[in-house]
């Protein structure tokens, strides 16, 4: 079971925030905003997304990746390896 479970509601109403920010972006650009005002938006946007996922990262080490070495060493080192890979991808972005 995913460690999010409890929080789905949560991150289904943060998603659906981001979803209308970046609706708004494509208004934004329909509109011919002013640059900065867009970029603005995008980071906002950008900073919600990365908040969502060190949520996610979060809760995945402290449910998914505690469980599994409680499991044993082999199946905490695969779920840790995983994790910094998360994490990886998370700053190559």
């Amino acid at each position: 079971m995913p460690g999010y479970t409890l929080d789905q509601e949560d991150y289904r109403r943060r998603l659906a925030r981001i979803e209308g920010q970046v609706r708004g972006l494509g208004r934004m650009i329909e509109d011919d905003a002013y640059c900065i005002d867009v970029l603005t938006q995008i980071a906002s946007v950008t900073k919600a997304l990365q908040g969502v996922a060190l949520g996610l990262l979060d809760q995945h080490i402290a449910h998914c990746v505690v469980d599994a070495a409680a499991r044993g060493e082999d199946e905490g080192a695969a779920k840790v390896t995983e994790a910094v890979r998360a994490v990886e991808r998370l700053l190559r972005t």
